[in-house]
């Protein structure tokens, strides 16, 4: 199937470009290399991940400290996720490809894969952010419709009463279905962008998974006599935490009433420009603290990512300021919430889909 098309616009290419001109300047003044804190970062949280790994297993006679390990494990791999795995994926750690695939490879450890979520993060959802049927970070499930101009269907009509029972589950679908699916399933969105799949990154797959729930749930059984009710009970509690922290991280950027999700035309065209795309899809939000740069990983300012991937997210902050001043000079669609209200959105629009707004709005 033929890629979507950005419209071609060159007053856009010399904005860009001259925005750009902007933020390497403004990044070539810092006078620090502040992407060796991410350094120390892929030895601090890996070790975090599994020190509380071996404290929840030698203290398992203590069910509440085993649980609450668990817990924090489930925590942890949210930051591992924000800080190394996102960063390693756009080579923004280490100079060499090779140490930053090694980075990656952590989240094949934690029961995800490091090869198909990297094809979905660059090949889709950074090529194609917002775009049905390309973007697989909006892939409509059975249960949940994201894109507004999708008629609703069964219990989507209901989905903005029942979206809190489903979300906590975020992460047992990545870990159980969606990972299959987009290896397996010839008809997932993936396929498109990345075509086959190597068998080796297959059996990988598989054999990570299976070390995955050997290592979070048979190993406490076999070797530390942690009950079957414990074991299965503190790792379930580990992923419905992880699950309900990776969203309260990523829904407030894109899926809201706010930002667009543009059709493509009978020739695949796409209605914006490459820059105004990114404008259009993507939101910032407004909380901007020591913690939400250094522990969170700046994932309050989105559009500096997608516009300047190839900076770590330690240079955000000044890259946000030229963004935000330049998108008013030149009446770009920039948009900045805070995370609550934008939380508060990501609701609307599922409530909107819902009710098929968008079709009673176009009638």
């Amino acid at each position: 199937m033929e890629k979507p098309i950005y419209l071609k616009d060159s007053d856009d290419a010399k904005l860009f470009n001259e925005l750009r001109k902007k933020v390497n300047q403004r990044v070539a003044a810092i006078p620090e290399d502040r992407d060796i804190y991410i350094k120390i970062k892929a030895i601090i949280l890996p070790l975090v991940y599994l020190g509380l790994y071996f404290f929840a297993v030698f203290n398992a006679e203590r069910p509440w400290v085993y649980i609450s390990s668990f817990v924090l494990m489930g925590i942890s791999l949210v930051l591992i996720y924000l800080n190394l795995i996102h960063e390693a994926a756009h080579n923004n750690i280490y100079k060499s490809k090779k140490l930053n695939g090694l980075v990656l490879q952590i989240f094949d450890f934690v029961g995800a894969n490091s090869y198909i979520w990297k094809k979905r993060h660059i090949a889709s959802h950074h090529a194609y952010p917002n775009v049905d049927g390309w973007d697989t970070d909006i892939e409509q499930s059975g249960l949940l419709l994201i894109v507004p101009w999708v008629k609703a269907k069964g219990i989507q009509k209901y989905q903005h009463f029942f979206f809190f029972l489903v979300y906590p589950l975020y992460l047992f679908n990545w870990m159980f279905i969606r990972d299959f699916r987009d290896f397996f399933d010839k008809e997932r969105v993936i396929l498109k962008t990345q075509g086959a799949i190597p068998m080796k990154e297959k059996v990988k797959m598989v054999a990570f998974k299976l070390f995955y729930f050997f290592y979070q749930i048979a190993v406490p059984i076999i070797f530390f006599k942690v009950s079957v009710g414990l074991a299965f009970g503190a790792w379930f509690l580990q992923v419905i935490s992880a699950s309900i922290f990776a969203l309260f991280v990523l829904l407030p950027l894109h899926p809201l009433p706010d930002n667009a999700f543009p059709k493509l035309d009978e020739k695949n065209g796409l209605p914006f420009s490459w820059l105004n795309h990114q404008f259009e899809v993507t939101n910032d939000l407004k909380e901007n603290n020591w913690c939400v740069r250094n522990i969170l990983g700046n994932f309050n300012f989105h559009v500096a990512h997608h516009l300047f991937p190839n900076y770590s997210y330690l240079y955000y902050n000044e890259i946000t300021d030229e963004i935000e001043k330049f998108a008013k000079e030149h009446n770009l669609a920039y948009k900045r919430f805070p995370i609550f209200t934008a939380l508060g959105k990501h609701v609307d629009l599922l409530k909107q889909n819902a009710n098929n707004a968008y079709y009673i709005l176009e009638e």
